[in-house]
């Protein structure tokens, strides 16, 4: 869970057990409808043979995490956006992230630099059920910077018929990390994980900044 896709091998390594034994548990579980398998990303030239098979979780398996008040929550949000209409539903959006990250709050705000607070959030999230880390994005299109991975979403069901969770959570995290960020995926949405991407500035750039003198008397434009 808190690697996402991954494979029988690492599977075996993580809980000590033999890899015939883990396939084992595996096929059972894609028999059961609560896993999924694919082939693994090719990095580098392609080599001879299959790519290695990684297997995640479907929303039946996901449902093992806690799912079973779903039906509740969702008929009473639909009779809270009938009654009292989509602000309602906002508000009671904002007011649910904001009781998930409770003191975790303090903890994310007293790590120093940006990207040591990407991995004090994580930390938070996968205390709260989320199965949450922060990995490395390199440069791409979206700039240099870490991806925030919700492995797990104990609401994606809900969420689902209800986005203004997940655009509350965002909003949340722009606000704690002080910077703008962008929702990627969302298991709601049928992904294997909530990825959201944080954007850092490039490590030259960082340096620079650090050794960068003002000039008493005078502030930064």
């Amino acid at each position: 869970m808190e690697q996402g896709p991954i494979t029988a091998a690492d599977v075996a390594a993580a809980l000590e057990l033999s890899s015939p034994a883990v396939r084992r548990h595996l096929d059972a579980l894609l028999a059961d409808g609560e896993a999924d398998v694919r082939d693994a990303p090719r990095r580098g030239p392609r080599g001879r043979g299959r790519p290695p098979r990684q297997y995640l979780l479907t929303d039946a398996g996901r449902a093992r995490f806690g799912h079973g008040y779903d039906d509740l929550a969702v008929a009473a949000l639909r009779y809270l956006a009938e009654h009292g209409g989509p602000d309602a539903v906002e508000g009671f959006a904002q007011s649910r992230v904001e009781e998930l990250l409770g003191d975790g709050i303090a903890t994310v705000t007293a790590a120093h630099g940006a990207d040591a607070r990407v991995e004090a959030l994580a930390d938070v999230l996968t205390a709260r059920g989320y199965a949450a880390q922060a990995r490395s994005a390199g440069t791409g299109p979206g700039g240099h910077g870490v991806q925030l991975c919700q492995h797990h979403c104990p609401v994606a069901h809900v969420a689902a018929e209800f986005p203004a969770l997940c655009e509350a959570e965002t909003h949340a995290f722009a606000e704690l990390l002080g910077t703008h960020v962008q929702r990627l995926a969302t298991i709601a949405r049928g992904d294997s994980a909530c990825t959201t991407h944080v954007p850092l500035d490039p490590p030259e750039i960082r340096r620079s900044t650090t050794t960068t003198t003002i000039p008493r008397g005078r502030q930064p434009e």
